[in-house]
């Protein structure tokens, strides 16, 4: 079984902190998204990985390669940022020869039954119902229950079922088929090529697609989402760290995840606090927040905030969104 994954994407909500660290290793609940959809699909039997990469692709490529070496995988860059569909119709020569496709967007964190998706004998769409339908792809219904319409972010939404970026596609062909009719005919919505517009396409073919409701979908392209996503995480079994070294002088409020190599002393952790590796902590307090790799904190007081890798900060009580490689001192001048 092969899947794409399009991580091409340029997080524009989730700036500063995208400009030098791509959304999809952004770490929630102790490890970066993308590694969520890699470890959903190897246990559902995906077996080769097809990554389009565009915006700091090498970061991710050089993450994927080392994190998962024996992984069967292949990187396609998308040179211009034309839509989903456009994602997938440029990695187009290394999907015709697959019998089934999964493709599952790189910015996705969802809890569906994937046995369910996996032994649905028609091609499946996950869906999710939103309260604002009008900022993505949404299904409609005909009398019979059955999917008759998708439409790509509608002004006037006639359903409240979203598409959450997990499909499954039986009709390979027939997708590819669709990409490269819409592509060539230029055939947009908004400016850009949605995969949305290709599968309408493939339902007036004549393929029938079953809608999967996903328990849960995280879109973490949102500060307050992913630190969201990253809580809900954490209060699972299996996400948080509890077998932790001493640190000097400090409190740890469970649940927290804090990597490898990190120095941490005088300070108050937690609770719902991811820290990356080889990140410094002192005299701080910290809650509800993601801390980078080698981030280091001095003398703050931090709770709803997201800090880039490489990150210095000394004095300072906020609510911040910061990016990579940024030093920040708030501290008040010596008289």
């Amino acid at each position: 079984m092969k899947a794409i994954i399009p991580v091409a994407g340029a997080g524009t909500r989730l700036r500063p902190l995208t400009y030098t660290q791509p959304k999809p290793l952004i770490p929630v609940a102790g490890k970066p998204i993308i590694s969520f959809i890699i470890d959903q699909l190897q246990e559902i039997g995906v077996k080769e990985f097809v990554f389009v990469i565009g915006y700091l692709g090498e970061k991710i490529k050089n993450y994927v390669e080392s994190t998962y070496p024996e992984m069967h995988k292949t990187f396609v860059t998308q040179e211009s940022r034309l839509g989903s569909a456009h994602a997938i119709w440029v990695a187009r020569e290394e999907l015709r020869d697959a019998e089934e496709l999964i493709i599952f967007f790189g910015d996705t964190i969802i809890d569906v039954d994937f046995d369910r998706v996996m032994s649905e004998p028609s091609s499946c769409l996950c869906v999710h119902k939103v309260d604002d339908p009008r900022g993505f792809g949404v299904v409609e219904f005909d009398e019979d229950g059955k999917i008759n319409r998708l439409v790509e972010k509608p002004r006037i939404p006639r359903s409240n079922l979203a598409m959450v970026g997990f499909y499954k596609i039986k009709e390979v062909n027939m997708l590819m088929d669709a990409l490269e009719f819409n592509i060539s005919h230029n055939i947009r919505s908004a400016g850009e090529f949605p995969l949305t517009d290709a599968l309408m396409r493939m339902i007036d073919e004549g393929v029938s697609f079953s809608p999967i409701s996903v328990d849960n979908w995280f879109n973490c392209g949102k500060k307050d989402v992913l630190l969201e996503t990253n809580a809900i995480l954490l209060d699972r079994e299996g996400y948080a760290s509890y077998d932790l070294p001493p640190y000097e002088n400090t409190i740890i409020i469970h649940p927290v995840s804090i990597g490898e190599n990190c120095k941490i002393s005088n300070s108050i952790l937690g609770p719902h606090v991811t820290i990356g590796n080889n990140a410094v902590i002192q005299q701080s307090i910290v809650k509800e927040s993601i801390i980078g790799n080698y981030a280091s904190l001095q003398e703050v007081n931090l709770q709803k905030s997201v800090i880039g890798n490489d990150t210095a900060i000394t004095g300072v009580r906020q609510s911040l969104n910061i990016g990579d490689n940024t030093e920040i001192d708030f501290s008040l001048p010596s008289e």
